[in-house]
């Protein structure tokens, strides 16, 4: 599953970042924020046009993401 498409308020772990080509500097920027395998990750809420841009917390640290981007970082939710 996309971390864009992950429900409000349900904790999934990073499973990957996708990278687009060969030194990928948006897929690099999510790792170095802290989107790398193992991470909780959450959506605490969405913008109001198409539900653009996500902020999104890992940790502590939330950070807003655009769909595109969100959508590059695969996750598992965690089970209830």
């Amino acid at each position: 599953m996309r971390l864009s498409e992950l429900g409000h308020h349900i904790v999934a772990t990073v499973t990957a970042v996708e990278d687009a080509g060969a030194a990928d500097p948006i897929a690099r920027r999510l790792r170095d924020l802290g989107f790398v395998a193992g991470e909780l990750v959450k959506i605490v809420a969405h913008g109001p046009v198409q539900r653009d841009p996500m902020l999104v917390q890992i940790g502590y640290t939330r950070f807003a993401l655009r769909r595109a981007e969100a959508a590059r970082v695969q996750v598992t939710p965690e089970a209830a």
